[in-house]
């Protein structure tokens, strides 16, 4: 392992455990992600969806190493949501024969120059510079998990507490450029909403990181182009907030939030 690689646990994530002979025709159905071809040891980013085409959850779908447990996979998830995702899948479970049930294996995750050493470790499937992920590992932490934070916001990537629940269309969050869509897979909860809007090009904004001087804004404050309102922050650090701004207010405005000048970011990876 290079000395530069950062470990930290991922507490505010949770595994649950899907299994059965079911479970990928199950899981096909409902989430953005293919999950008829994962494999064992491959991850997925993915999300589970209204009927109305809106983020409820975003997970990251791993398949499951062969570990005496049979075929099946886990969800890795908002740990503080993990119950309500549980009580989700378990209304549409119907008569499908699947096992769903929380499994408490640790989440980590790592980035830098190399990955850890040891089985377990995963490439992130939204951004090469986002790392890896560990599932299952033995890993010294040498890293906070508001470490990984501000390298994911250094990146520009959003994540759960800039989306919400209920409250974004995933490609406002970006989902379609982190890969977490499969547009060819067929049907999925709130497929007709997010294909109609993926097709017309009707994504009026986006999720993109904001730079400005001090200390972050609340959440919700308002950015401002002149006296237009151009978007809102929803959560950031010193010096760097994400925020969902409006794409036809933001080119060539002069910006401002909380009475502070504040500039627009475009990543590389969304224009690549």
């Amino acid at each position: 392992m290079s000395e530069k690689t950062r470990i930290t646990r991922q507490n505010s994530r949770a595994l649950i455990a899907v299994g059965g002979e079911d479970w990928r025709g199950f899981l096909q159905g409902l989430l953005t992600q293919d999950v008829e071809t994962i494999a064992p040891g491959e991850l997925r980013f993915g999300a589970l969806l209204t009927p109305q085409g809106r983020l409820l959850y975003d997970l990251f779908i791993v398949g499951r190493p062969d570990t005496g447990r049979g075929d099946g996979c886990w969800l890795d998830c908002d740990a503080e949501r993990r119950t309500a995702l549980i009580q989700r899948l378990t209304i549409y479970r119907l008569r499908a024969k699947v096992t769903i049930a929380p499994d408490e294996t640790p989440v980590f995750a790592a980035w830098g120059d190399a990955p850890p050493g040891g089985p377990g470790w995963i490439a992130d499937p939204r951004l090469p510079a986002l790392g890896w992920r560990g599932y299952g590992v033995e890993a010294a932490e040498n890293a906070a998990e508001a470490d990984y934070d501000r390298h994911r916001l250094a990146l520009g990537v959003p994540g759960p507490a800039d989306w919400g629940e209920d409250s974004s269309y995933p490609l406002e969050a970006d989902f379609d450029l982190l890969h977490a869509i499969d547009f060819k897979k067929g049907c999925f909860v709130g497929q007709e909403t997010t294909s109609r809007m993926k097709r017309r090009g009707a994504i009026k904004s986006r999720m993109l990181p904001i730079d400005f001087d001090g200390p972050a804004p609340a959440a919700g404050a308002e950015i401002l182009a002149g006296a237009l309102r151009a978007g809102e922050v929803r959560s950031g650090v010193d010096g760097r907030a994400m925020a969902l701004v409006r794409l036809d207010r933001i080119e060539g405005a002069a910006l401002t939030v909380d009475g502070r000048a504040c500039r627009v970011i475009r990543p590389d990876w969304m224009t690549a």
